[in-house]
Order: structure tokens, then sequence, then C-alpha cells
């Protein structure tokens, strides 16, 4: 679908480089959720960087994932690569 995640890479202090299917480009910043639930594991950096994508959503191995609503509200438009 048009809101699903083709391109994800972590950056530094906990940010995505997101680029999703009907072509925005940003980042998504995790920051605000790591004192949060299941995304507290995501403090862990070697397992932050374990960012992927299933079924066009952000996911780590152990099923913490960011919903598609939130991933468009957040995203921070960038259109440059990514550092």
């Amino acid at each position: 679908m048009y809101w699903d995640v083709v391109s994800v890479q972590p950056l530094s202090d906990y940010r995505l480089y997101v680029e999703i299917a009907d072509g925005r480009r940003g980042v998504f910043d995790v920051k605000p959720y790591l004192d949060h639930g299941v995304f507290r594991e995501l403090r862990n950096p070697e397992y932050f960087k374990q960012v992927g994508i299933v079924l066009g959503a952000l996911t780590w191995p152990h099923e913490q994932d960011i919903a598609p609503e939130t991933l468009g509200a957040e995203l921070v438009p960038d259109n440059s690569a990514p550092v």
C-alpha cells in the first residue's frame, strides 16, 4: 500500500531514516518511546539497529513495531541521504 515502508536505515541518537512507498522520505525519532513498555528494549543500541520491515511496517525481532499512522504523523521530511 501507499504507506508501506520500503526502506529503513538506523541513524545515531535512536532515529530512523525511512522511505515510504508513496515517495515520502524522512527521519523518525524513536526516543519518545524508549521509556514505554516493550520499547524499552530498543535502548540497547545493537538491538535498535536490528530494525527491519515486515509487511510494510517497521519492526524489531521481538515484535516491537511502529504503527503506520504514528510513522506518518511524526515523520520529519528529509530528502537528503541518511547520515
